[in-house]
């Protein structure tokens, strides 16, 4: 496991233990950067019309498309970084 790996496994861990809960427009970017950096590129189709938070998530993640999963982890490390220290 790379160090990046290790390091974006561990920021996974720290966003649960915050001691705030981040805005709903963190928490989407959280959720597309960690769905880009284990799943890839969101489908095309969007959930239904009913389930609005989906599409915020989908949405959220879709925007990332084409974003390189090494990417999407290390962005997801320094936005994590970043709460743990009282930003974003």
């Amino acid at each position: 496991m790379s160090d990046v790996d290790t390091r974006f496994n561990q920021a996974v861990n720290d966003v649960k233990q915050l001691p705030e809960r981040p805005g709903d427009l963190t928490l989407l970017r959280l959720y597309g950067l960690y769905k880009q950096a284990t799943v890839g590129d969101a489908p095309d189709e969007r959930p239904g019309f009913a389930d609005i938070a989906g599409k915020f998530k989908h949405d959220a993640w879709a925007a990332l498309k084409g974003l390189a999963p090494e990417t999407a982890r290390q962005e997801y490390i320094e936005l994590v970084e970043s709460l743990k220290s009282g930003g974003a």
